[in-house]
């Protein structure tokens, strides 16, 4: 791509941050330029958010039929995998799966719930109320 042929359409980060290019000057020369945005990469980023937003209402409707844990739904809310949820609480990946199910939520001790808030970034008492709106 050419320096002047740089993309400057302000995407969905625009106007937070902006984006090294490795373009050819004039002399052909590799240099750098930076870009507001794009906007095929700026669609692509709004269709990935749908796909998350679409997740993490199907977790709620699941908490809210007493399918799944409220885990499950901060878990979807923060972008998470039990992979990664397992990472940063230390609980294994298969205790993380069970502590999505509701009986069993039910039962987990503070400290666990603590552990899981502290990873989410929010109170005990929104994790068990599901409570999003203050997280």
């Amino acid at each position: 791509m050419n320096k002047e042929n740089v993309p400057q359409d302000l995407g969905a980060l625009g106007k937070l941050t902006t984006e090294v290019c490795y373009v050819t000057d004039e002399n052909g020369k590799y240099v750098t330029e930076l870009s507001n945005g794009w906007q095929i990469k700026s669609e692509a980023l709004d269709v990935a958010w749908h796909d998350i937003e679409e997740k993490v209402n199907a977790a709620k409707r699941k908490v809210e039929n007493n399918e799944a844990s409220p885990i499950l739904f901060f878990m979807e809310l923060r972008v998470m995998d039990p992979a990664i949820l397992s990472a940063y609480t230390g609980f294994w990946k298969w205790t993380i799966k069970r502590h999505m199910k509701p009986s069993v939520f039910k039962k987990l001790s503070g400290d666990k719930l603590k552990r899981y808030a502290e990873v989410f970034d929010i109170s005990v008492e929104q994790l068990k109320t599901m409570n999003a709106h203050e997280a």
